[in-house]
C-alpha cells in the first residue's frame, strides 16, 4: 500500500513537473491528472503508513483502493494489450487482498473489539 501510494504520488509530481517544463495534452489537463494522483496516491500512502505504524482505519481504504484497482488491471490485460503491465498489476492488487484479508490480518483486527464473553445455555 505504501509503495502503491508512493507511486501515486511520484506519478503527480512528474506530471507537474512536465507541465511545467511546457508539455501540453490535447485532449486532457496535466495538472488536473496530477491533482487526481496526488489526492487519491496521497490517500493510499497515508493508509499504507496507517497500517505501517498498527492504526486499523487504514485497512478501510487499502481494501477499496485495491477493488478500484482490479478493474484498471482486467483492462491493462484486455482492451489496452499491455499485458506487462496488466500481469504486474493484478499480481500486487491479489497480494495486496490477499494479505489484507489473510489470518493473522483478520486476529489484529478484531483484537480491538475484545474478547466476547461465551453465550451460555441455561435452558
Amino acid at each position: 500500500m505504501t509503495l502503491e501510494g508512493t507511486v501515486a504520488v511520484g506519478v503527480a509530481v512528474a506530471l507537474v513537473i512536465r507541465g511545467l517544463l511546457g508539455h501540453e495534452e490535447a485532449f486532457i489537463s496535466g495538472y488536473g491528472t496530477a491533482a487526481w494522483f496526488a489526492i487519491l496516491g496521497g490517500a493510499v500512502l497515508a493508509a499504507g503508513i496507517a497500517l505501517l505504524i498498527g492504526k486499523r482505519w487504514g485497512r478501510a481504504i487499502a481494501v477499496v483502493a485495491q477493488l478500484l484497482l482490479l478493474p484498471v488491471a482486467w483492462s491493462l490485460l484486455t482492451d489496452s494489450h499491455q499485458l506487462f503491465f496488466g500481469v504486474l498489476l493484478g499480481v500486487v492488487v491479489v497480494g495486496a487482498l490477499g494479505c489484507l484479508f489473510s489470518g493473522p490480518t483478520s486476529r489484529w483486527m478484531e483484537a480491538q473489539y475484545g474478547e466476547e464473553p461465551e453465550a451460555t445455555d441455561e435452558s
